[in-house]
């Protein structure tokens, strides 16, 4: 993965997606921004930028995903390797379904995807050493290119989804006293049981991420 580091944008996320459409990069290719101005959190909402703090898109063809990988779940996946990344530097950092990363009942960061023509496009933004108020950063100090460069050894590996999901099941009991949102309202965690593919189910309802 070819990784292009940037002093300063608006946002990784729109940036690599216009590069993308007007052919001046290609997949698969990955930014990141020591500073980033107005950047894009779920839901639309704003993801408040410190300088230092990670702020990274990637983008790769959808073809070359894993062979059991759904794009409905692949926000668990990707988000998933990145905790598991995290977590093998030290960190205590915890994945809340479908996308955030958190310490304790605290988020430090959490991923966006969006589909552009044939190519699968995240979006990362990690407190690494600053947070905005109601938010933590990281519980270690890490080096961001040694984060990045091992985060992208683990996505090459491909790892199938029913390996990363196995795992990930193993933790969705610490959802339990937190919130997502179905169709912009508020449903609570802690009835939801997660199903093979990603999705919940909450009062008989299956709830998909669209992030």
């Amino acid at each position: 993965m070819q990784i292009l580091y940037l002093d300063a944008i608006d946002s990784t996320q729109k940036y690599l997606k216009e590069q993308l459409q007007n052919k001046k990069l290609e997949a698969p290719i990955a930014i990141s921004a020591e500073l980033q101005t107005d950047g894009i959190g779920s839901r639309e909402n704003r993801w408040d930028s410190y300088k230092g703090n990670l702020f990274l898109s990637f983008a790769m063809n959808i073809n070359t995903l894993p062979i059991d990988l759904k794009l409905e779940s692949a926000s668990i996946y990707f988000s998933y390797l990145l905790k598991e990344t995290l977590a093998f530097f030290g960190s205590k950092v915890w994945m809340k379904w479908p996308n955030d990363l958190y310490l304790e009942d605290k988020k430090i960061g959490g991923m966006i995807t969006n589909i552009v023509g044939e190519n699968f496009l995240c979006g990362v933004g990690l407190n690494l050493t600053d947070a905005p108020e109601g938010f933590t950063k990281l519980d270690i100090k890490l080096d961001k290119k040694l984060l990045l460069e091992n985060y992208f050894i683990n996505i090459e590996k491909k790892v199938l989804w029913k390996q990363i999901f196995s795992k990930y099941k193993l933790e969705f009991y610490r959802n339990q006293n937190f919130f997502t949102h179905s169709n912009s309202v508020k449903v609570s965690l802690g009835d939801a049981t997660v199903n093979d593919d990603g999705s919940l189910n909450i009062n008989g309802e299956r709830i998909y991420s669209l992030r």
